[in-house]
């Protein structure tokens, strides 16, 4: 039996590049705004862990009662209530208010007991379910182990639409042994189960729901009202079965994509704290002094998409140019202002124990480029890229790879589309896109979700029976340094062959005003891991 188990209780710039360029790469003071005109002026020549603080609330006594008002980045038509389709960190958040999982990740992403007061194997494949005494949904009903086999057997039905139907289908059977047990028989052992149940798509809802036009659920809040693409509200739920949890009466959430609004809104006091700070909006709310920053290294990055499975993508050559075209530091030091970390086109960040330190740092290389672009025959070529707002660093990105690969011998068009029906309409279906991902708690979610072959999100097409079957044989390795070697194969596998460039990870910057307390920097997402509501108390 696990222990889990016993106790779930420099840049390189190689030729080419105009000094100016150059200059700005290294320097670190450079800011954005001075960026974009660099940008629009052509300065490149055509011929060319883990550390989170300990709560600072601790000494204080946190007021109950109260109504805060939060916004989101993410606003839609497609918002939605059921977990099994949300897909950004709206949905997650709304969720967050209104259901709970049968694990939660606590902020050193150590599963711990929800839903379920117990978990045990003996063999990482079979496991047994014990669901905790006394919980109720908001609408009296006792959370039963049917409940849980209903919650999870629907990702495996593929009208259901889950995003999580590859995660589920390694549920081979899901059985209510009693009315407080369910018997969960893997198709191969998964030691990392605890977690991936953790996440929002596994949330608990009750036996036979159907339609979300409202949420029954276990959580801190009772789902009063919920329009998409506007706002959701929550009212305190009494009987949340986590004792003095939660602190606040009320919590309005709204979609606001503006980012100018909402960092407005905030200062104006009409919003109490707001998520995806801009490195200028961090830097314009410290010097108010009035407001706190959530900064959280969380392993979320914006990648720039390459669909392997159509022009030009399809062309390895083009696809290796398009890595040596990444402005890596730059991103980094000026988009980013230094709240970031520099990325390989791995999904793995620098400071995870599973990275894969053997691989080298690919760096802005036109020269390669260059030569990879003439193997691919598209020297003198022109491509699209498709950027939107509200995916950190997508303008700028694409902006920068128009400069340079001028310098290569490839023409770039960036076309800006609105980020209203972006996830819908360009994201995944561009031959050459942005898009944005959350953090996920495990490699194999990560990899499961977005990755293999039959990934709901592989975002560039990429297949290779290689990694898929490294994948299963991961998930059943017990021992940590051979798990650690085989996740180290996988990163190369994508470092070598994959149409996604990753080239940074991102700090994400949420803002509150000083009269929210309560709230802590937590890895697994921002928001204090999409779950500040829980937790968060507004001072007198």
């Amino acid at each position: 039996m696990s222990k889990f188990l016993k106790e779930f209780s420099g840049i390189t710039v190689s030729t080419q590049i105009d000094p100016s360029l150059s200059r700005a790469i290294n320097e670190v003071s450079l800011s954005r705004r001075g960026l974009m005109k660099m940008l629009a002026a052509g300065a490149v020549a055509s011929t060319g862990l883990l550390g989170f603080p300990d709560a600072v609330f601790a000494a204080e006594t946190p007021v109950m009662g109260g109504k805060l008002r939060a916004a989101m980045a993410n606003a839609s038509a497609t918002d939605t209530l059921d977990p099994a389709k949300a897909s950004n960190s709206g949905d997650y958040v709304r969720q967050c208010m209104f259901y709970n999982a049968l694990t939660e990740l606590d902020k050193n992403l150590t599963p711990q007991p929800a839903l379920a007061q117990t978990f045990d194997s003996a063999d990482g494949k079979t496991w047994r379910i014990t669901l905790r005494p006394g919980v109720t949904f908001h609408d009296g009903k006792t959370l039963s182990a049917q409940d849980v086999v209903y919650s999870l057997s629907r990702h495996k039905d593929p009208a259901v639409g889950s995003t999580a139907i590859t995660l589920a289908s390694q549920f081979q059977t899901i059985t209510a042994v009693s009315p407080t047990e369910v018997q969960l028989v893997l198709a191969s052992p998964n030691y990392d189960l605890p977690s991936l149940l953790a996440t929002n798509a596994f949330m608990i809802i009750q036996d036979g729901t159907k339609t979300f036009s409202k949420a029954v659920g276990t959580g801190p809040f009772v789902c009063q009202e919920f329009s998409p693409g506007v706002r959701s509200i929550g009212v305190k739920n009494k009987n949340y079965w986590k004792p003095g949890l939660p602190r606040l009466d009320e919590v309005e959430l709204l979609g606001v994509t503006d980012p100018a609004a909402r960092v407005n809104a905030l200062m104006s006091g009409d919003l109490h704290m707001v998520s995806t700070l801009s490195a200028g909006d961090v830097k314009r709310l410290k010097q108010s002094g009035q407001f706190g920053i959530l900064e959280s290294k969380s392993g979320m990055y914006s990648n720039l998409i390459i669909r392997t499975d159509r022009q030009p993508g399809n062309n390895a050559d083009f696809v290796l140019a398009m890595k040596y075209l990444q402005p890596r530091d730059m991103v980094v030091k000026t988009v980013m202002q230094g709240l970031g970390d520099v990325a390989n086109d791995t999904p793995v960040p620098p400071w995870h124990p599973m990275f894969n330190q053997d691989l080298p740092q690919r760096t802005l290389d036109i020269d390669k480029a260059r030569f990879h672009l003439k193997k691919a025959g598209m020297v003198g070529a022109k491509a699209e890229i498709i950027t939107t707002p509200n995916i950190e660093g997508a303008v700028e990105g694409g902006q920068l790879l128009q400069q340079v690969g001028r310098s290569a011998g490839v023409n770039f068009q960036v076309r800006r589309v609105p980020y209203d029906g972006y996830w819908s309409t360009h994201w995944m279906k561009d031959p050459i896109g942005y898009g944005s991902v959350n953090p996920r708690p495990t490699l194999d979610m990560l990899f499961s979700q977005f990755y293999v072959s039959d990934a709901p999100w592989n975002e560039s097409g990429w297949r290779n029976p290689q990694f898929d079957q490294l994948v299963v044989a991961a998930r059943g390795e017990r021992d940590q340094g051979k798990r650690k070697q085989m996740y180290g194969d996988m990163q190369a596998l994508i470092y070598e062959h994959c149409g996604t460039l990753i080239p940074a990870f991102i700090s994400s910057q949420d803002g509150f005003s000083k009269k929210v307390k309560g709230v802590e920097p937590w890895p697994s997402g921002m928001m204090m891991g999409y779950r500040f509501h829980e937790f968060a108390w507004l001072a007198a």
